[in-house]
């Protein structure tokens, strides 16, 4: 990045070349000081403008938190979707409509009384 350039301005080569175009030397003068603070306040109001390597900092730090957070909130979302898409399409258990072979019960066994 190119830093700003203050303008160069010579006040008394203007006012000289103002005199030489007619313009009496005091008005001149006036002239010269009053473009010159023009000119000053202009360069300032420019150079408050520019952003200071502390400002990018803090700019790029304040990127980062947000973009990082966007990312955590979009893959919470993305995977929310897919379980939600995995419980919808899950199988849902049938019971069977009949039994064919019921499995065998275990009876007690009791046996007659020995004579």
């Amino acid at each position: 990045m190119s830093m700003s350039r203050a303008i160069p301005f010579d006040p008394l080569a203007f006012a000289k070349e103002l005199e030489t175009a007619g313009i009496p030397a005091a008005h001149a003068e006036a002239q010269a000081k009053a473009l010159s603070a023009v000119m000053q306040k202009v360069e300032e109001t420019r150079l408050e403008e520019l952003a200071t390597r502390g400002d990018l900092a803090d700019l790029k730090s304040e990127l980062i938190k947000r973009v990082a957070g966007m990312f955590v909130a979009q893959t919470t979302l993305i995977m929310g979707a897919i379980f939600a898409m995995l419980k919808l399409n899950a199988p849902v258990p049938q019971p069977p409509l009949f039994i064919s072979n019921p499995p065998a019960q275990a009876l007690p066994l009791t046996l007659p009384p020995a004579k």
